[in-house]
């Protein structure tokens, strides 16, 4: 067993072109071919030294008057020539079974600090079982530990389309009755994608789609004691089962798939969670590779953003609903007084084109007209369906669809309840609606779900009543070619992601 000599260590280049691979043995547990398999590494080989890199090269900036880009990663990152590419950041995490690789992941989505991350569990990928592979498996006598046991051709499907940030709908497994559900969880492509599980890094296809791959590794004996309380508490597993397939499946598993993996990783996290200088060094190093949103809070508002003129009239509205005084029918009203003015001011961004009517008085005039096919109008609910009668009354016989994104308590994440657009979106231009934009997550996932039904990035407006700097600069970050109006934008936003200093009444009095 290799011994951990510190809390982080990584390998060389020259360490991974030189690793020694012979072709693995099957010992079990399936029939499936393992030709796409990386081969196992050789035990006869003498234990890897542990070493730390000595490279020096200088982190890859690019300067200029205004700002510094990052030109690696992933979006809302940048590449080597500056612009901004079109996959997301993939974060491999493999290890043995209960190495600690799911709260490794969660510490280091909590340290990133980036808007939108999707953490995908290579245990959701288990094969459907056939009916003899259901009575092995109640007597414990089924090898999940093997390759065989994961149907790695969706899981590679699923993984490639997500870096693509595209949609993608998952299997949702139960441990209990060993099999999928029958509904499946639609996700939708992220900045960052962490992806974990025991054979992370055992297939080709699979490797190629890691940008970063880590390794957590914990001492057998904890590993086996999680196990048992997991399994027993959690599965309904009982003490014997859970022993005999720990020493007939998982420890062999570890040894033969699991352990010689080890290395392939860039990083190798002894201890698994509790190693936070070890999550600390990786969160610096993805920072180091991108740009994230969040370093240009400081910069300038964007050039898509088109705010309101701050008028009189406007300043004086603004003045009476941001006003906690104020009475719920009057902030009504001047919501949708204010709400009113943003439409029709979203309304001057959509192409036109010149058009020559005749007057009653025989005249010509040189008017404009809408240069497209349709206008629809999409409402990120609740919020959103407020803005929809200021829409239906300046623009006739528009449509209209409905998002319901909300936000995860335990994990803090937008996540897609519900979806009904308009047929043939792709065509039109889109009016996304939200009251309100604090951080943008659940604006920049409604982007995506658009931009997943062929909705081209420089069709959509979003367009909402208050919006905070933060949230300005990540959708603006992300999706360049979104157009974002508003009528006025607040400087922060507190620790319940309320806009600072933000209005004075609830929105949900405007649901009523």
């Amino acid at each position: 067993k290799l011994e951990s000599q510190g809390d982080l260590f990584t390998q060389t280049e020259t360490q991974r072109r030189t690793t020694h691979l012979f072709c693995p043995v099957n010992f079990g547990g399936g029939e499936g071919s393992l030709d796409r398999l990386l081969p196992s590494v050789s035990t006869s080989l003498s234990p890897r030294k542990r070493t730390t890199s000595q490279c020096k090269s200088e982190p890859p900036l690019l300067r200029t008057s205004k700002r510094t880009i990052y030109t690696a990663g992933r979006p809302p990152w940048y590449n080597e020539h500056g612009t901004q590419s079109k996959e997301a950041f993939v974060i491999g995490l493999c290890g043995g079974s209960a190495s600690g690789k799911t709260t490794v992941a969660r510490k280091i989505i909590e340290a990133l600090d980036v808007p939108w991350v999707v953490l995908l569990s290579m245990d959701s990928f288990y094969k459907v079982l056939t009916a003899e592979q259901q009575l092995l498996a109640a007597n414990n006598d089924y090898n999940f530990d093997h390759p065989d046991a994961f149907d790695f051709s969706l899981l590679v499907h699923t993984l490639r389309k997500l870096k693509q940030g595209k949609s993608v709908k998952i299997p949702v497994y139960d441990f209990t009755t060993h099999g999928r559900q029958k509904v499946w969880k639609t996700v939708y492509g992220a900045s960052v994608i962490i992806f974990e599980g025991i054979m992370s890094f055992a297939d080709k296809e699979l490797l190629k789609l890691l940008d970063m791959k880590i390794f957590v590794d914990t001492d057998s004996d904890i590993r086996l004691v999680r196990r048992l309380r997991r399994d027993i508490t959690e599965r309904g597993r009982d003490i014997d089962g859970v022993i005999k397939q720990y020493n007939k499946f998982v420890k062999p598993a570890f040894e033969q798939y699991i352990e010689p993996t080890m290395r392939l990783a860039d990083i190798v996290v002894p201890r698994g969670g509790g190693n936070m200088v070890a999550i600390d060094l990786i969160v610096q190093h993805v920072h180091s590779q991108a740009a994230l949103a969040s370093a240009h809070q400081a910069q300038p508002l964007p050039q898509t953003l088109s705010v309101l003129e701050s008028t009189p009239q406007v300043r004086g509205m603004h003045t009476i609903i941001r006003n906690k005084e104020t009475s719920r029918d009057e902030f009504i009203f001047y919501s949708k007084r204010l709400m009113r003015l943003l439409i029709e001011r979203a309304l001057s961004f959509l192409p036109s084109q010149v058009h020559i009517v005749q007057t009653p008085q025989g005249e010509d005039y040189e008017g404009r007209t809408f240069h497209g096919k349709r206008i629809t109008g999409v409402s990120i609910l609740r919020a959103g369906e407020t803005m929809e009668p200021a829409l239906r009354a300046v623009c006739k016989d528009v449509r209209i669809g409905k998002i319901l994104i909300q936000t995860n308590q335990d994990t803090g994440e937008p996540e897609l309840h519900y979806l009904r657009l308009p047929k043939d979106i792709s065509e039109d231009h889109v009016i996304l609606m939200d009251c309100t934009v604090s951080t943008g997550a659940a604006a920049m996932m409604a982007i995506r779900v658009l931009l997943d039904h062929d909705v081209r990035e420089d069709k959509i407006l979003l367009v909402s009543l208050l919006m905070a700097e933060m949230g300005v600069h990540s959708v603006a970050y992300a999706f360049p070619q979104v157009k974002i109006i508003t009528t006025a934008v607040d400087k922060k936003v507190n620790d319940l992601f309320h806009i600072i200093p933000g209005i004075g009444q609830t929105l949900s009095a405007l649901l009523i």
